[in-house]
């Protein structure tokens, strides 16, 4: 449902309920100011040109876009929603809650990246000091969007500091989560990453690391020209794994990885695993970056071994990490055992508005006994890490 909405005050022009092949290219990533993977063009390209983001799928694309005479100057993700899958902030609770004093809590609509609980910017302008000005402009239009598909909700999830900034001064409810990141302290290598870490605690990690080479197992990154369909036939066979023992199937269509890599080449790699006893490869992690971010997205294996996803999703990412210079390690949602592998619980938050005023209310009062018992265990779990100094 396309929508076209001129703004009286500001003649700015808004349109709402666009696929991202509607928007130019380079005009929506001149916004993302960051270099965010996960808010390129090409990233949300693949996603829809691949099908796993449709109306199918149930992730109903319909971008938010503002121009000014004709010019892109700032943006949106946003989807119509028929479920709560693959989001990383569990409303099921909410849903149900609705189902039982009769209300329908779908359709709803995300700002979101999807299946991505990953941090970067919600409101996307080439100026992020303009992002407080504009909060009320997309709030307005994304209300009457809401009103027009029946939407009981939108829901805003993993902005960054920016975008939250502006959120916060709007009256929609904060929700706050914790995740688990790696932060390059300047270390020189391995060892020196393992020195800022109390004695015990050094010994385990050397351990699980030994552990994984005694095993027999070697370890190849590939980029470029070097991730031909065979090898991605491969990963997907490791990806899939990954959910088909929990009864379940992967978000991601096969047709999707060979998009992203087409379209993002030079932020997107695998390490691939072999084992001396294998003619091919045993399992694979994905990861993409930025100019100062690693992020761990995918993994999979063929069958358990002991520590390898230690190994492969963790420690190589941090000796990538280390030899690339970047600030920053995001390995995905979720995960308290990352705090003994050096992982720094930071504060996650995501905003919501609920057009049901009682039920407003009554999650409003649960998000504010929920940041206060958040706040707790990120104290709690600081006290987990290995470093001689627990100060972060």
């Amino acid at each position: 449902m396309k929508t076209y909405v001129v703004n009286p005050e500001t003649r700015l022009e808004i349109k709402l309920g666009l696929a991202i092949s509607d928007l130019d290219a380079s005009a929506w990533n001149a916004l993302v100011v960051d270099q965010s993977p996960f808010l390129q063009h090409g990233f949300l390209l693949a996603l829809e040109q691949s099908r796993s983001v449709c109306v199918e799928t149930g992730w109903e694309p319909c971008h938010v876009a503002v121009f000014q005479q004709g010019q892109l100057i700032a943006a949106m993700p946003l989807y119509i929603k028929h479920h709560s899958y693959g989001e990383y902030v569990f409303d099921w609770a909410w849903a149900d809650a609705y189902q039982r004093h009769g209300l329908l809590y779908y359709p709803k609509l995300l700002t979101a990246i999807p299946f991505t609980p990953s941090q970067s910017a919600r409101i996307l302008t080439a100026d992020p000091n303009r992002r407080a000005e504009l909060m009320p402009i997309f709030l307005e239009a994304i209300m009457g969007f809401a009103a027009k598909t029946g939407a009981s909700s939108w829901h805003v999830l993993f902005p960054d500091n920016s975008s939250a900034e502006a959120l916060d001064a709007s009256s929609l409810i904060r929700r706050e989560a914790t995740q688990f990141h790696w932060r390059n302290k300047n270390y020189r290598d391995f060892d020196d990453f393992l020195a800022n870490c109390n004695s015990r605690k050094r010994k385990n990690l050397k351990k699980e690391r030994n552990d994984v080479s005694g095993q027999g197992f070697s370890f190849e990154r590939l980029t470029g020209k070097d991730l031909t369909p065979e090898i991605w036939d491969q990963f997907y066979v490791f990806y899939q794994n990954t959910y088909q023992v929990r009864g379940r199937y992967g978000y991601l269509t096969r047709e999707f990885f060979s998009h992203v890599h087409a379209l993002l080449p030079d932020q997107i790699f695998l390490i691939m695993v072999s084992h001396e006893k294998r003619d091919s490869y045993v399992a694979g992690a994905m990861f993409l970056k930025d100019q100062n971010t690693l992020y761990g997205r995918y993994w999979g294996c063929e069958q358990d071994y002991q520590n390898l996803h230690f190994e492969t999703c963790y420690y190589q990412g941090i000796d990538i990490c280390i030899a690339e210079g970047l600030e920053r390690f995001d390995a995905g949602a979720q995960g308290e055992h990352k705090l003994r592998r050096g992982f720094e619980p930071v504060t996650t938050c995501s905003y919501h508005w609920i057009q049901d005023l009682q039920f407003s209310k009554a999650i409003r009062d649960y998000c504010a006994e929920e940041r206060r018992h958040n706040a707790a265990y990120m104290i709690a779990a600081t006290e987990q890490l290995p470093y001689k100094n627990q100060v972060v």
